[in-house]
């Protein structure tokens, strides 16, 4: 009897040591969610063999760039050396230029606290306002901080939009100067900040046979981007629509922002077909109406509208567009000598 006891003793021990061992396992494989700013400065090189679970794996399906915004995670608190910051900011650029609200932010931290890069304030605040867009609350709290920055750095070269691809030989396409590069660095990083109209617009643009950059070059003079935008004259969102243009492009809800891009979109598009490409009448005839245009023979001597005509060319440096040859009969004021222009 006694040492039935004493092995029913014995097995307990054995069973709660199992139990302990098992908890401390357990423990040991959970994954602390990780920061930006957790252990960035720590290096652990126990092992720098990168590896995925197969939840992570799932996860990347659904989100293609959480892969990337994972194994930045992993290079940087695996790797505490500065050369490994190059692979780190390399992943979270690629996610970022994707719309990855945590890649944006991640990076937007590295920008303000010099981890692998120069510190540069006004990017990492261009960066945070990228995520914050997206209802990242981290990168609202950050950006708080440093919003009141220095005028606007270029963003880096990894998270500038991809130049367009040429236009559809079955357009006119004007004069040479169609070659040039259309927007300037600076203005890339203006339209980038801008992430969800950007997005809108490169989906949008292609399906009128526009330059994305010159449709977002109008939004950034109407209305600064401001989806809820009304001026005195009752023009109306993004693109700043009349209500008589509203209609006449068939928008349904000017404050909208996809249906006030394709209203604006459109009426660009007819623009360019009827004064055959030259963006300097387009902008005039987008701020003064075309008939003003044409009463005018050109630019009209309205300071409103020839300082409009000057900011549109600040942002979009080519003269002209291609544009659709049987859209619309052109304006019979091109076939007229001595042309107003500015």
């Amino acid at each position: 009897m006694k040492l039935g006891l004493n092995l029913l003793y014995i097995k307990s021990l054995l069973l709660i040591a199992s139990l302990t061992a098992s908890a401390t396992i357990m423990a040991n494989e959970v994954e602390t969610p990780v920061s930006p700013e957790q252990n960035i400065e720590t290096a652990t090189a126990s092992s720098t063999k990168l590896s995925f679970s197969p939840q992570e794996s799932k996860w990347s399906l659904k989100n293609p760039n959480s892969m990337l915004v994972a194994m930045a995670f992993k290079f940087k608190n695996t790797e505490g050396s500065p050369q490994n910051y190059t692979e780190v900011v390399a992943s979270y650029c690629s996610a970022a230029k994707s719309g990855d609200a945590d890649a944006q932010y991640a990076l937007g931290w590295m920008y303000d606290n010099g981890r692998g890069v120069s510190v540069d304030k006004s990017i990492a605040a261009q960066l945070y306002s990228m995520a914050a867009e997206q209802g990242h609350i981290s990168a609202k709290e950050s950006l708080d901080n440093i919003k009141y920055t220095l005028p606007k750095s270029n963003l880096p070269t990894c998270l500038l939009p991809d130049p367009l691809a040429p236009v559809a030989s079955g357009f006119a396409a004007g004069t040479a100067q169609n070659e040039r590069k259309a927007i300037s660095d600076k203005t890339a990083a203006l339209f980038y900040s801008q992430n969800r109209i950007l997005k809108l617009v490169n989906k949008l643009a292609p399906r009128y046979d526009i330059d994305a950059n010159l449709a977002m070059a109008f939004i950034a003079v109407e209305s600064g981007f401001d989806v809820q935008a009304t001026s005195p004259k009752n023009a109306q969102g993004l693109m700043q629509l009349i209500p008589e243009t509203a209609k006449r492009f068939g928008v349904k809800d000017a404050y909208k922002a996809e249906d006030n891009i394709k209203g604006g979109l459109a009426y660009l598009q007819w623009l360019l077909a009827y004064f055959k490409g030259d963006v300097q009448l387009v902008a005039a005839a987008y701020n003064a109406g075309e008939t003003t245009v044409e009463k005018y023979k050109g630019v009209p001597p309205y300071a409103e509208t020839q300082m409009y005509v000057k900011k549109i060319a600040s942002l979009y440096n080519n003269t002209t567009h291609p544009y659709q040859v049987n859209l619309v009969k052109a304006s019979p004021m091109l076939n007229l000598p001595n042309k107003r222009t500015m």
